[in-house]
Formats: C-alpha cells, sequence, structure tokens
C-alpha cells in the first residue's frame, strides 16, 4: 500500500431478543455503505463478516499526524454539510501482484488523482481528474525518514513521492483553496479484485485495440472486463485515444461511471453472496484517513450516495493545456479552471456538457464550453448514467 500506519477499525454487534434482534438483523442486511470511488453499500451479516471487513482497510496514521503538523496553513472548509475526498491511484509495484506492472524503484507516484466533491444535501457528487503531468507548487514535505524537501514547481504526481499521500493533500489545497476533508489511496492489485467480484465492468470500443505493454488485446463494440483487463483499460496511453494523459483520465472516467452503474444495480446491492466479495476486495485495497478507515467511518461519509441519482453523479478532468515550458507537462487553463475551484469550495452546482467522445471509448479534453446564455459556466464532462456506447 501506498501510506504507512495500519489500525483496524470496530464495528458494534446487535444484542436483543425475538422479533427485536430479527429487525436489526434486516435493517442491517440493507444497510448501505460506500467503499468503491463514488457508491457502494455494505449488508451487514453479522459481526464477524463486519470485523472483517472494517479490519481489511489500512487507517493512514502517518498523513494525519502530518497534516495535524501543517494544520494553520491549511484551508478553512467554507460550505458546511460538503465533503471533498482525495481518491489516489497508487503506482507502488510493492503490493501482492503488483510487481508486473513494473520495477518497484523504492519510489511511488500517483498514477491518477481525482478530487471527489460531495454536495452538502447529497444530492450531486462531481469527481475532478487531476493531472498527473499538470506542473504545480508542491510544498517541503517529510519523507518516511524523517527529512524534509525543499518546496518546488514541479508535476503534481511528484508530491506522492516526495512525502506520500499528505503531501499529495497539501499540494492539492494549495492548488485549488479546497479543503480535503477524507483521502482514499487505492492500489493495482486491489482495484483488479474489485472487478471480478463484481463479475467484470462494460465498456464501449468503436475500435478493437492490440496492445502488448498493456496485456490487452479486445474487440470492438460492447466489451465486459475483467479485472486485468480493466487496469490495462484505464492505464493504457499508446494504443488507446491520442495517447495523452487528458485523454487517459477521460476513459478512467467514463470506465468509473460503468462502474457506478454495476455497483448501484439491484443485483448487486441486495444480494449478501454478490455483495460481500466485492466489499472484501474494495476494503483490502484501501488506505484511508483514520476517520474512514472502518466501515462504519465510510457509511457515514456516504449513507446519502444512494439517492443521488446516476446522472448526478458528474466526471470532468479539471480544465488544462500543455505547459508553456514544456508541451509533455499541463498548465491549469485560467480562469477557467479557478471558476471550478471556486463552485466546488462553495458548493455551487457544476454544469457539465457532454464531452467529444474518441474512438476508443474515451472524450475530448475538458474545459469550460464557452454558452454565453448560460447563467453559471458549464464544463466538459460526461455523467454515470450516459450510454457507453452512446
Amino acid at each position: 500500500m501506498a501510506a504507512s500506519g495500519g489500525e483496524a477499525g470496530g464495528g458494534a454487534s446487535a444484542s436483543g431478543g425475538g422479533l427485536k434482534r430479527r429487525r436489526r438483523r434486516r435493517r442491517l442486511r440493507i444497510a448501505g455503505i460506500a467503499v468503491v470511488v463514488l457508491a457502494g453499500a455494505a449488508a451487514g451479516v453479522g459481526w464477524a463478516v463486519y470485523a472483517k471487513l472494517s479490519g481489511n482497510i489500512t487507517a493512514d496514521e502517518a498523513a494525519a499526524a502530518e497534516l495535524a503538523r501543517y494544520e494553520k496553513e491549511r484551508p478553512a472548509s467554507q460550505a458546511r454539510g460538503a465533503q471533498n475526498v482525495l481518491l489516489i491511484g497508487s503506482d507502488s509495484r510493492s503490493g501482492n501482484g503488483n510487481s508486473r506492472y513494473g520495477h518497484d524503484s523504492g519510489t511511488e507516484r500517483s498514477d491518477t488523482t481525482i478530487l471527489l466533491h460531495l454536495a452538502a444535501g447529497r444530492d450531486s457528487a462531481t469527481a475532478v481528474s487531476l493531472p498527473r503531468d499538470l506542473m504545480v507548487n508542491v510544498p517541503g514535505c517529510h519523507r518516511p525518514d524523517g527529512s524534509l524537501t525543499k518546496p518546488a514547481f514541479a508535476q503534481f504526481n511528484s508530491a506522492f513521492a516526495a512525502g506520500g499521500s499528505a503531501c499529495t493533500i497539501r499540494t492539492a489545497e494549495k492548488l485549488t483553496s479546497i479543503r480535503i476533508d477524507h483521502h482514499v489511496v487505492v492500489d493495482f492489485e486491489g482495484f483488479k479484485e474489485m472487478v471480478d467480484a463484481l463479475d467484470g465492468v462494460e465498456v464501449c470500443l468503436r475500435e478493437p485495440v492490440d496492445d502488448k505493454d498493456a496485456e490487452l488485446k479486445l474487440p470492438a463494440g460492447r466489451v465486459t472486463l475483467d479485472g486485468e483487463q480493466a487496469l490495462g483499460y484505464v492505464r493504457a496511453r499508446k494504443s488507446l485515444g491520442d495517447g495523452s494523459d487528458t485523454d487517459r483520465m477521460n476513459r478512467q472516467q467514463r470506465f468509473l461511471g460503468a462502474l457506478v452503474n454495476k455497483v448501484q444495480s439491484n443485483g448487486v446491492l441486495l444480494n449478501p453472496v454478490k455483495l460481500y466479495p466485492v466489499l472484501d476486495a474494495a476494503t483490502s485495497s484501501l488506505t484511508t484517513d483514520p476517520k474512514l478507515a472502518s466501515l462504519r467511518g465510510l457509511y457515514d461519509l456516504v449513507r446519502g450516495l444512494r439517492s443521488i441519482p446516476t446522472e448526478r453523479v458528474q466526471f470532468l478532468t479539471v480544465p488544462r493545456e500543455s505547459y508553456a515550458g514544456d508541451a509533455n507537462r499541463d498548465q491549469l487553463v485560467q480562469p477557467d479552471a479557478g471558476k471550478l475551484f471556486a463552485r466546488l469550495r462553495t458548493d455551487e452546482p457544476v454544469t457539465i456538457t457532454a464531452a467529444r467522445r474518441d474512438p476508443a471509448g474515451g472524450t475530448g479534453n475538458s474545459g469550460e464550453a464557452r454558452t454565453p446564455e448560460s447563467p453559471a459556466p458549464t464544463f466538459s464532462g460526461n455523467t454515470a448514467d450516459e450510454d457507453i456506447c452512446g
């Protein structure tokens, strides 16, 4: 896992007798709890299962201590009840089964970073991808050995290599002025196991794919990806789309939309036999801040998410363009990015318009759509309810 520290979360068992006990068990069976990006639910099937799943999650105590050290410089929350969660996909090769994806050099970077904003009324969720190649101001951060790095103007994903999740959070907060309330780190192996536990996730390819580096060979059309294929699909660059990281992020967003649809389907949420392996795989891959490091912690965060319609689960990439100093790096497009951050910071609605699709099923570059008649800025993106072949 990417972050250090480990503390098993706890749970509580129902007590009482007769009808009261049966009612409590019934309530537990239908209690939802999110454990995947944006959505999920847990069926409480007893103390042993609860404790097992809760204990799967790794508490990122080191990050909590580091963030407390810099509390005075962190932005304050501006919208009561809203929550901002930083989702970090680690490119570590050190975990079980991860070595096949490359040499473990002893460092790791955030392969994918998404800022997830949950509206105060829990009537919408907005996921904003932050490009790993975005040039940003990375603060001085403590390494695991206690040494301190120097502040630098560097790629966004270098923050994770410099100081883990705490450094990534501080960098994101300095970039957006948005308070990060929680964070979740997921590794390669956990992602694959979760997709397999769902019996795959369907995507749509307008052209066949044959990528030896990603170990990915797929036909055109609707395809159900298993865990191994899904990982190759969301990480591939050379054979899908235009080869850019932005295109890859948009493909990841569409995959997450399909994943949300799969998890929210009745066949998963209301079937404990199907749901348990999903929960087991998902929680085993997670490192979170201590407040989320239990089933109860996750439930408290997202208990209202089940009522969010899929058309209100939105995905977009922060408005960006090629960095003036290096065409292989990115920089924010202003004032578009500032407008987006301001709306998330104050919990104002974010409106998106359908992004351009590429032949591999991805989308074009995100940014503010120039619609003068619109009373609020409109950004390019997609929603979880879109037809994958639309």
